[in-house]
């Protein structure tokens, strides 16, 4: 198979993007307005709100940092200042996002005042969307990518049809050589033994096992019934009445290809090929991981209608319902109703999903884009002291 060629953002490591973000991010909730402010007063910044960073430790705190630290190294990230209330851990996600030898400032609140931490903070950001807009997209091959895939709002036609597409093109991207990422820990059980049967070697079977066992074993501590979370009542809607039948619609994203690794959430892949990351199942936290660990473009199949977007990463929607499509036109970048319809095959999906990834890599803006869904969640393991 001929690597199909995109023009992307070759970063100063070598990654690939395939946007040009200059990311404004808060080290802590506090610090939320002032990247807003920064945002408005510079226009072509990025400000990434969220709820977190304040007295959080041990696991909860690494996972934080690494989420944050790869968000600001996404190759999809031009150039980022972080703006923290105080310079220590600010300065953490500087160091770590300037290991990748991109623009990266940091600024902290305290001792300043916000006023004047906006003040500086802007005229660094005009110098870095300055900087940005001189890039240029240069020729770059499908196997420099980095991908992720998760459904969401599944249903019959899930299974039957948009995973399935999925798959196809999964398998196409680790047969080029590309690096794509899948997990929803919470959503492969019930299908967990076979998972683990299509790991590379044992070893990643094994740890694979050992990772959902904790998340199950994490369930069942708390005397709770994972029924009514999963499967969602859009789930049984649409005809998926078990965790089960969920799974087993689930592991069709991922085709045919074997993955030849797992990862903590928000951690990079050390190489080419299919790995699991142990996500959440909730849409925009996962998406969130994902970006953190380096995805740049996420396939992301739907039945009954998942809205979600990213800020970082353009999130690409497919589904074979056609009540969905029909009625959420606007959210949907692939129609695959036809192939219920018999109006094409799988293997012609799998066409349709690869020449959107490469338009979308061009620069072409998909529906969570255009509508302005931004989704930033970050996971969080435990309560803070």
């Amino acid at each position: 198979m001929k690597t199909p060629t995109f023009l992307g953002y070759r970063r100063e490591n070598g990654r690939v993007g395939v946007r040009n973000h200059v990311a404004i991010l808060p080290l802590d909730d506090l610090s939320n307005a002032a990247c807003e402010a920064v945002a408005n007063n510079i226009k072509g910044c990025l400000a990434l709100p969220h709820h977190y960073g304040r007295l959080q430790f041990g696991e909860d705190l690494e996972l934080f940092f690494r989420t944050l630290i790869g968000t600001g190294s996404n190759p999809n990230v031009a150039a980022c200042i972080v703006i923290g209330i105080e310079p220590a851990w600010t300065n953490i996600i500087v160091e770590g996002i300037a290991a990748t030898g991109k623009p990266v400032a940091g600024f902290h609140i305290e001792r300043h005042g916000i006023l004047k931490t906006v003040e500086t903070a802007s005229r660094q950001a005009r110098e870095f969307v300055q900087y940005s807009t001189e890039l240029q997209r240069r020729p770059c091959t499908v196997d420099e990518l980095t991908a992720s895939v998760k459904c969401g709002e599944s249903d019959t036609t899930s299974g039957l049809a948009a995973n399935p597409a999925v798959g196809k093109a999964v398998d196409r991207l680790v047969n080029l050589g590309a690096t794509v990422m899948f997990g929803e820990t919470s959503e492969v059980t019930g299908a967990e033994l076979l998972v683990k049967e299509r790991a590379a070697t044992p070893e990643v079977g094994e740890a694979f096992y050992r990772m959902w066992s904790d998340y199950n074993d994490f369930i069942i501590s708390q005397g709770v019934d994972l029924r009514g979370s999963q499967p969602t009542k859009g789930n049984i809607a649409g005809g998926l009445t078990t965790i089960e039948e969920k799974a087993m619609g689930n592991i069709q994203k991922i085709g045919t290809s074997r993955y030849v690794g797992v990862l903590r959430p928000a951690e990079a892949p050390t190489g080419k090929g299919l790995w699991f990351m142990d996500t959440s199942s909730a849409a925009a936290e996962a998406v969130t991981l994902w970006a953190a660990a380096g995805a740049v473009v996420h396939f992301f199949p739907t039945g009954q209608g998942n809205i979600v977007g990213n800020p970082i990463i353009p999130v690409i929607k497919m589904s074979a319902n056609p009540v969905t499509v029909s009625t959420m036109s606007e959210h949907i970048d692939i129609d695959l109703s036809g192939m219920l319809r018999r109006e094409f095959d799988l293997e012609d999906a799998g066409d349709m999903l690869m020449e959107m990834l490469i338009r979308t890599a061009n620069g072409r803006f998909t529906s969570a884009e255009a509508l302005g869904q931004r989704e930033f969640v970050i996971t969080k393991l435990y309560r803070s002291a």
